[in-house]
């Protein structure tokens, strides 16, 4: 599969509290879907978890899942419930590992669910973040 977007989400959870790739499969499940829709999930501490396999489309952002990779970071919302960018530092890093692993072997866009969604995921402008772009 060419990947050309790699879209970035967050967990739409409350900041502190972890969660993994099979609480998130489960939730996915329980709404009708075969399995996780993404294709890695990035916990509190930095552990990057495998969701989907990169080679199937993916059921992370309406309308742009195919020959896209999806990646969501734990968290997403302050202690309220408004949205916020909640990523630790090990998040921040593990993240933008992950992003340039990715890159090496795909020409592919980098972007915020918000670009593509009328929604706040990630909660944080990813351009800016990834691009230096605002």
């Amino acid at each position: 599969m060419k990947i050309e977007k790699i879209i970035i989400h967050c967990s739409a959870t409350r900041e502190g509290r972890d969660f993994t790739v099979d609480d998130i499969d489960k939730w996915h499940k329980a709404r009708g879907w075969i399995c996780v829709g993404y294709h890695y999930v990035i916990r509190l501490d930095g552990a990057i978890e495998k969701g989907r396999d990169d080679n199937k489309g993916g059921a992370h952002a309406k309308g742009h899942n195919k020959n896209s990779i999806g990646i969501c970071y734990i968290g997403g919302l302050d202690k309220n419930g408004d949205a916020k960018d909640t990523r630790t530092d090990a998040q921040k890093e593990a993240l933008r590992f992950l992003v340039d692993f990715l890159l090496k072997n795909n020409d592919a866009d980098v972007i915020g669910h918000n670009e593509v969604s009328n929604k706040a995921c990630p909660c944080f402008n990813v351009k800016e973040w990834y691009y230096g772009k605002k």
